[in-house]
This record gives C-alpha cells, structure tokens and sequence, in this order.
C-alpha cells in the first residue's frame, strides 16, 4: 500500500490534481459553516428528526442544511436538473441529435444544464424560505427574496466548483461533493455511537455488531456495483480499399446496478413528501396520514421496496436504448454468435437486461431497507449507514481509484489497485 500511494506522489500531475481536490474541499467545508443572513439557525435544527425529506438533504449537504449555510442546498438542484436533462434527451429530438454529436453536443446540454440548475434552485429557494418561514427573523418579502437569491448563490457557486474539480482535479467534482458532504458526517455518527457506549445504552457487543454489519454491506454493494454480464459480440471482417477491418471479438458489459442511485432518491422523494408537506399542515388526519409514511413503519417501508423496483425498471428502460444498441452493431457489421443481426438481437439483450434488472432492483431495495433493521438488531439508533450514502460513497470511491489507477499506469508504474 505504501508503494502505491508513493507511486502516486511520484507523478507531479497526479500530486497536483489531488492536492487541489482535496482544497476545494476544504473550500466547501468552510462554506457549510457560513450561515445565511436573517435566519434563527436553532429553529432550523429541530425540524431535522428521522424520516423527513430535510434530513436526507441535510445528509447530501454534509449539515449544512441543518445549519442553514449558504451551501444548504448543496448540489441537489444541479443532480435534477442532469436527471431531467438526461430524459429530455431520449424525448426531445434536438437534445437527441446533441447528445450524437460528441463533444460540442454535450457542451451545449451542458449549458443548459447549467441555466436549468439556476432556475430550479431558484426556485427550490423560494420554496424553502416561505416553507421555513417561521425560523426567519423578519419574515418580510425583501429577507424571503435575499434568503432565496443567497441559497441559489451557494448552489451556483458548488456547481461551479464541482466543474472545477473534474477540469483541474480527480474524479467527478459533483459527484465528490456529495461524497465529501456524506463522509464529513462521519466523526458525528461515532460521536453518537461514543454517547451510547458512556450512557450504557449500548455494549460493545452491538458496536462490534454493528461494525460487522457495515463490512459485510460494503463488500455486498461493491460486489454489486462492480458486476456485470458481458455478452459476447464478434465482428465480421470487410475490405475497404486495401485495407481489411473487423474480425475481431469483444463484448457489451451490461451492469447488474445500471440504474445506480436515482431509483433510491425518486422512491425516498416520493415517500418523504407528505411527511415533510404534513409538518406545516395542523390538521388532525394529515398528521395521521403522514404518520403512515413516517420512515421505518411497515406501510412506508413496503412501498419504499415497490417503488424502488419501479423505478429501477423505469430509469433503465429510459436510459438504455436496446434498439439503438443492436442497429450499431449491424451497422458495423457485429452480431452476437447463434442470433441474428437487429430485431433478434435486440430481443435477446432485452430479455438478458430484464433478467439482470431484477437483480439490480432487489439488490438497491435491500440496501435501502437495511438501515431499519440494522437499527434494530444493533440498538444504535440516530447512526445513518445504507442506502443512498453508501451507494455514492462506495460509487465515488470506486470510480475516482479507476481514475487514479489509469494514471498511475499510464506512467508505467505499478497500478494503485491489485
């Protein structure tokens, strides 16, 4: 291990890109703590219990949502605005034709990416100020106005840093943010488990437990992450001019988790509406209603499974073009052996990503669902661990080590990973 990582220091590019990674963040962590003008912070933090919307933004934002900094949005509109991007693309036409067209395609969806993660947080801006309007000091429309327009500021500013980080740094900036917000949260959750242990609400039978648990959740979500199918594509050989091309064997890696983390924040987001939308509503049967929903109860946790399957099937089916795929591989004169170039192909890698799917659904819905039982089989309650955080941080982890690891060897040293 010492090895690799002087491997690492060895590279000048690499020592660089990293060290100004690891300043952005410091750059975010500073601006978590910078509160916004004209909001009484202490009233903020009691909304933030278990099973509402706010605390899993307020885990994405790294507490800055609890504290109500000028970064308490985090990157949330940015994730949107790519999601709706993203399936505007397989509907719109032109969008179509950008993402076809490389390079120059995506920097213009980009840009308007970028205008929609404006417009969005500015909106979510609003919503959040007149929502929490009773934690404003003076709650007038001018300190609505510049609470909205200092939210969309941060929001701005971390998109732009973001940007930043995957020009000048390592990885995907965006995506490290948000593995930045979720790691810092880390020293409070073994503060919490360390409370347990001095007040003897725990043992150290349950922290051991516990840890246990957590290992054996990593390793699961990396198995998974990390699977694939491959279907084998072999191509027939064609001469053009003098030259001969193809005849070469390869294959099309279909992942088991294609769909990655967003059926989990679709589901979550839509369980967690009423709840959130209840605490500003004093109506005796929308308080029993929401109560229903409250995270951990048999009801929520059983459409929280349902509709991540959905939503699985749904995202994939949007984002993968199985048609499309099997046109490129008769087009460039590829079939996969025993089956017939175009619709049989394209059958057949339908029914393989139907099957695979299935295991990708069960697999996020399980991980989702396993905070509650660790809850309860541990004792330790309070210490957020699965579903969606583990995902990115296992995600991020993962990709960013790959990065590293092409660079590395791309310097004829020895690799980062073994």
């Amino acid at each position: 291990m010492l090895g690799a990582l002087s491997n690492i220091l060895k590279i000048t590019e690499l020592r660089q890109k990293i060290v100004f990674t690891l300043a952005m963040f410091l750059v975010f962590r500073a601006g978590a703590h910078i509160p916004v003008p004209g909001v009484n912070a202490s009233v903020i933090e009691q909304l933030f219990t278990s099973g509402n919307l706010f605390g899993l933004l307020d885990l994405f934002s790294g507490g800055a949502l609890s504290k109500f900094s000028i970064f308490a949005m985090s990157i949330t509109p940015y994730i949107n605005a790519s999601i709706i991007m993203q399936l505007l693309t397989v509907v719109v036409p032109k969008f179509e034709q950008w993402g076809k067209e490389g390079m120059e395609g995506r920097k213009k969806i980009t840009q308007i990416t970028r205008y929609g993660t404006v417009v969005l947080g500015f909106i979510q801006a609003i919503g959040m100020a007149f929502g929490l309007k009773q934690a404003i000091i003076n709650p007038s429309i001018g300190s609505i106005f510049l609470i909205a327009l200092t939210l969309t500021a941060g929001t701005t500013f971390l998109m732009w840093l973001g940007e930043q980080i995957t020009e000048k740094g390592i990885g995907n900036g965006i995506s490290l943010i948000i593995f930045a917000g979720i790691v810092s949260r880390l020293p409070d959750g073994l503060h919490v488990i360390y409370q347990y242990l001095t007040a003897g609400s725990i043992s150290w039978f349950n922290v051991l437990f516990f840890l246990i648990i957590a290992v054996a959740m990593i390793v699961f979500v990396i198995a998974i992450q990390q699977g694939q199918r491959k279907i084998p594509v072999q191509y027939a050989k064609r001469v053009v001019g003098r030259k001969m091309y193809g005849g070469h064997s390869t294959h099309i890696p279909l992942k088991v988790n294609q769909a990655g983390v967003i059926p989990i924040i679709f589901a979550s987001s839509v369980l967690m509406f009423p709840v959130t939308i209840a605490q500003f509503i004093d109506i005796p049967w929308v308080k029993t209603l929401a109560g229903w929903f409250a995270w951990g109860t048999p009801l929520q946790t059983s459409l929280y499974a349902l509709l991540i399957l959905f939503f699985t099937y749904f995202y994939t089916a949007v984002t993968m073009n199985i048609s499309d795929m099997a046109d490129n591989m008769k087009k460039y004169g590829g079939f996969i052996p025993g089956l017939r170039p175009g619709k049989p192909t394209a059958d057949y890698l339908d029914r393989v990503m139907t099957r695979i799917t299935l295991a990708g659904a069960v697999f996020l819905a399980l991980i989702a669902i396993l905070p509650n039982f660790v809850a309860a089989a541990t004792n330790i309650q309070g210490v957020y661990f699965g579903g969606t955080a583990l995902l990115i941080v296992v995600g991020v982890a993962l990709d960013t080590m790959k990065q590293i690891e092409s660079l590395v060897l791309a310097r004829h040293y020895q690799g980062f990973m073994k």
